[in-house]
């Protein structure tokens, strides 16, 4: 069985979609006048199992905790690219009548196959966690989910990703693969205006800013690109040396809901990992 060695970091995230997606069912299955059809998609679902770097013991993932939330959402829908861990998924669903698992790249399955199954007009929301395991997510996903209206979404913005291969001190040093890479998941190059200082300096090169205002000028596009109605200060996510490892995003058109996610990011944010 393939099984993912996660970090304390990591347990924290699903803590907290958990918290979250729990909320979101609740809230969800009671309303009335509409009535809503609410659906739960993870892009990045992994086998449903993992083992904790802590503690050697099983951890739950995002997709065995979304199915375990009562009350439960009216469907499943989980992808992955890894064969094997689409087969886990598979076995762990026990071929679920309200449950869909898809293998492959998710920047097309999402547009294609899942999100026109959760359409405003149709009466039905989703929630939707994208946890890639870098900067391996299209803009294009964050913004057809802002512009439907009827999309949430939970997003890890990998800022060790983007400083280990992108900002760099010497950005023409920078591997032109990577600046496509980071070009595709920012939606265009404006985060170079972020990443770097443009006053010249003592050596005239442009000077590496902060990860605070990257994450910034981020979250700042998700409300006035994306569309995002409210997008909460994302939950950074620190190694047990202090460093910023990502930073989780939480997105969504509801007011009620950027305010549970707060509350819950409050809970969580002051916790070390060990």
């Amino acid at each position: 069985m393939k099984r993912d060695v996660i970090n304390y970091w990591s347990e924290i995230k699903l803590d907290i979609v958990r918290e979250y997606a729990t909320e979101y069912s609740k809230i969800l299955t009671v309303q009335r006048s509409p009535s809503l059809y609410h659906v739960y998609i993870d892009a990045f679902a992994g086998a449903g199992i993992h083992i904790s770097k802590r503690t050697g013991q099983f951890v739950k993932g995002s997709p065995t905790n979304a199915l375990l939330i009562t009350p439960p959402f009216r469907e499943y829908h989980f992808i992955d690219m890894d064969s094997k861990k689409v087969a886990q998924l598979k076995q762990l669903t026990n071929d679920r009548h309200d449950t869909s698992i898809y293998q492959g790249d998710c920047n097309e399955i999402l547009l294609r196959d899942v999100f026109p199954k959760a359409k405003y007009s149709d009466y039905k929301r989703a929630l939707c966690l994208l946890d890639p395991y870098g900067l391996h997510l299209n803009w294009n996903v964050l913004e057809t989910a802002a512009r439907m209206r009827s999309i949430e979404i939970f997003f890890n913005f990998s800022i060790m990703d983007a400083n280990m291969n992108v900002f760099k001190h010497n950005p023409d040093s920078v591997d032109p693969r990577q600046i496509e890479r980071m070009n595709e998941c920012w939606g265009d190059e404006s985060w170079r205006r972020a990443a770097y200082d443009r006053e010249w300096n003592l050596f005239k090169q442009d000077e590496k800013t902060n990860n605070e205002a990257v994450i910034n000028a981020f979250q700042k596009r998700l409300k006035d690109v994306a569309g995002f109605a409210y997008v909460p200060d994302p939950m950074p996510m620190r190694n047990s040396k202090g460093a910023d490892v990502y930073y989780l995003f939480f997105a969504s058109q509801k007011p009620v809901a950027a305010k549970i996610v707060k509350f819950i990011f409050d809970k969580y944010r002051n916790k070390r990992c060990a």
